[in-house]
C-alpha cells in the first residue's frame, strides 16, 4: 500500500475527545494490549498528530503519529499497527517468519506466497482467513511487515503451502515508515530455537546443520523489478548439506571439469530453462510473467546437489538471459505491462540440441527426475515406472504398452544411448575443443614395403593436440632412422607418420610417458617386438 509515495491532504493535532475515542478503538482492537500499554500508545498529553493522506492507488488512510513516527494507520474503519509499534508490542499480532531474501519484494509491493514461509519447529501460528498477522525475519522477531492472512491456518496447510498468503498493507522501509525517524528493526530474539541460522555473505547462505528440511521455494508476485534479482533456490539438496559444501555458493563443481564456474552455471542455466520449458510449462499457462517461471519451474528443475544462481552466470539477470533464448528463437518475450515481462510464445517444436552433458550429469538429471515425479518403485527401489516423458524419450514403438518398468542400469544406458556422442579436448593453456562424434584413437600399425622393409605408421595425431612433422622429427632422432608425412589415405585434413622399422617401443615411451595419453586412446602398441628379437 506504501509502496510509492503518498499525497498528504492534511496534517492536524488531534482533540482531546479524538484522542480518548481512540484509545477505546486500540483496545478493542488489540485486546492484548493492557491499560497501561494503550495510555503508552496513545499518550494523554505529547504530541500526536492526525495525518489524512491518498495512497498512491487513491485509498483514503488516517495515520495516527506520536513523537514524529507514524504508529497506527486506518483503513475503511480498520486499525493496523505500523512496524515502529510492533517494535515495541512484538507480540502484538500473530507472526509468521519469511527468509530476509524475500523483504525487498515486500517492500517493492509484493504479496507474500505461502511457498516463501518458514515452518518454525512448533508450526504455524492459528490464524483465520482475513486476520491480521506480523511477517519478520529469520533470527529476528521484530516484525518487518503487517498484512492480511488470505486463508487460515489449516487452508494453508491442506493447500501444501502453496498459494497466496498474505496481502501485504505495510512494511519496515516502505514510503510510511520512511515519514518516521527511520530506525532500523531492533533485534528482538525469537521466542525458541530458529530452525535456521541464516547470513548471507557474498549471495552464499549458511545454515544449521541440524536442520534436515529443504528450503521452499520463493515465489513472489507483484513485484516491479527484475524477476532475475530472487536468488538463492535449492533443488532437492537440503540446506544443511548445502552448508557442508565446500564449493563457492553451493555449485558444487566436477573436479574433473575443466570448464571454469561461470560457464558451468550458464550450462546448468540453459539446462534448467529447457527442461522447464519441455516438462512443466503448458500452453495454457502462456502468457507467463518471467518471475513466475524462474521461480515455480526453473528452479525445481535444477538437479540435487547443485544450485541455480542467475548472478553467477555470464548474463548476471534473468532478462539478459531470455533475450538471449529470443534470439535463438525458442520464446518470444514481451511487456505486457509496464515494467513487467511475460513469455508470450514458445516455439514447441525447437530442436533444442547442442547443449554438451557428462555421463555423470545425465545420470544425476535422471535419477533426480524419477525420484523427483515419485517413479521408483515402492516395492523393488531397483526398478524405476515409466511416466509418458520417459516413454517417449527411450522406447521403441512397440514397448510403448508392454514395457512399463526397467532397472536402473538399463534405463541409463537407454538414456545416453539416445544422446549423439561427442568428446572434449583440452590443451595446456587453451580452450577446451569441444566436438561431435566419438573421439578416434591413436592408431599405430606395421606395414610391409616393396623392398621387404617393415614401416611403423601412426595416424590420428592431430586429434590430441600433436604436431604429426613435430612426431616425426622426434622419433627420426629417437630411432635414428628415416620418417616421412603424407596424408592419411581416407582421411581429409589428416596426416599420417611412417617411421622405417618397427618402432612401437619408442612410440609407446614417447605417448603414455611423455605426453601423458591414457593407454585405452592409443591402439597397436602389442605390436612392439618382443626382447632378443630383431627390428
Amino acid at each position: 500500500m506504501f509502496a510509492k509515495a503518498f499525497r498528504v491532504k492534511s496534517n492536524t493535532a488531534i482533540k482531546g475527545s479524538d484522542r480518548r475515542k481512540l484509545r477505546a478503538d486500540v483496545t478493542a482492537a488489540f485486546p492484548a494490549l493492557g491499560t497501561d500499554q494503550v495510555s503508552e500508545l496513545v499518550p494523554g498529553k505529547e504530541e500526536f498528530n492526525t495525518v489524512k493522506l491518498y495512497a498512491h492507488r487513491g485509498d483514503a488512510v488516517t495515520v495516527y503519529v506520536s513523537g514524529g513516527n507514524p504508529i497506527l494507520f486506518e483503513l475503511e474503519k480498520n486499525l493496523y499497527p505500523t512496524v515502529y509499534t510492533l517494535w515495541s508490542y512484538p507480540d502484538l499480532l500473530p507472526t509468521f517468519t519469511t527468509w530476509p531474501l524475500v523483504l525487498e519484494k515486500l517492500v517493492g509491493g509484493a504479496d507474500l506466497m505461502l511457498p516463501g514461509l518458514v515452518v518454525p519447529p512448533a508450526g504455524l501460528p492459528q490464524v483465520q482467513r482475513g486476520d491480521l498477522c506480523a511477517i519478520a525475519l529469520v533470527g529476528n522477531r521484530a516484525p518487518v511487515a503487517i498484512g492480511v492472512a488470505a486463508m487460515s491456518t489449516a487452508e494453508m496447510l491442506t493447500s501444501g503451502l502453496k498459494g497466496r498468503g498474505f496481502s501485504v498493507l505495510h512494511t519496515y522501509q516502505d514510503h510510511l515508515w520512511r515519514s518516521g525517524d527511520k530506525s532500523s528493526p531492533p533485534s528482538i530474539a525469537p521466542l525458541a530455537l530458529d530452525p535456521l541460522d541464516l547470513s548471507e555473505e557474498k549471495g552464499s547462505v549458511q545454515a544449521d546443520p541440524a536442520l534436515q528440511g529443504d528450503m521452499r521455494r520463493l515465489t513472489l508476485e507483484g513485484e516491479e523489478e527484475e524477476s532475475g534479482e530472487v536468488q538463492q533456490m535449492y533443488g532437492e539438496k537440503s540446506l544443511s548439506e548445502a552448508s557442508e559444501d565446500p564449493s563457492p555458493g553451493g555449485l558444487n563443481p566436477d573436479p574433473t571439469d575443466s570448464r571454469t564456474l561461470q560457464e558451468q552455471m550458464d550450462a546448468l542455466l540453459q539446462r534448467c530453462f529447457l527442461q522447464a520449458l519441455k516438462c512443466r510449462v503448458k500452453k495454457a499457462e502462456l502468457p507467463l510473467l518471467t518471475s513466475t517461471f524462474l521461480g515455480s519451474h526453473m528452479f525445481s528443475c535444477c538437479p540435487e546437489g547443485r544450485q541455480l544462481d542467475i548472478k553467477k552466470s555470464s548474463y548476471r539477470k534473468l532478462s539478459k538471459f531470455l533475450q538471449q533464448m529470443q534470439q535463438e528463437h525458442i520464446i518470444q518475450v514481451k511487456e505486457l505491462s509496464k515494467g513487467v515481462e511475460s513469455i508470450v510464445a514458445v516455439d514447441w517444436k525447437h530442436p533444442r540440441k547442442g547443449s554438451i552433458l557428462e555421463g555423470a550429469e545425465v545420470r544425476a538429471i535422471i535419477i533426480s527426475y524419477a525420484k523427483k515425479n515419485d517413479l521408483v518403485d515402492a516395492d523393488n527401489k531397483n526398478l524405476v515406472k515409466l511416466d509418458p516423458i520417459l516413454c517417449d524419450c527411450i522406447l521403441e514403438k512397440d514397448e510403448q504398452h508392454t514395457v512399463m518398468k526397467l532397472p536402473w542400469d538399463s534405463l541409463l544406458t537407454r538414456c545416453l544411448e539416445k544422446l549423439q556422442p561427442a568428446y572434449q579436448v583440452t590443451f595446456p593453456g587453451q580452450e577446451p575443443i569441444v566436438k561431435k562424434g566419438k573421439i578416434c584413437p591413436i592408431d599405430i600399425t606395421l606395414a610391409q614395403r616393396a623392398s621387404n622393409k617393415k614401416v611403423t605408421v601412426v595416424r590420428n595425431l592431430e586429434a590430441y593436440g600433436l604436431d604429426p612433422c613435430l612426431v616425426a622429427a622426434i622419433l627420426q632422432q629417437r630411432c635414428q632412422a628415416s620418417t616421412t608425412v603424407t596424408p592419411a589415405p581416407g582421411a581429409k585434413d589428416s596426416l599420417q607418420v611412417q617411421i622405417q622399422g618397427n618402432q612401437v617401443h619408442h612410440l609407446s615411451w614417447l605417448l603414455l610417458e611423455e605426453y601423458q595419453l591414457p593407454r585405452k586412446y592409443v591402439q597397436g602398441l602389442e605390436k612392439a617386438p618382443r626382447p632378443g628379437k630383431k627390428k
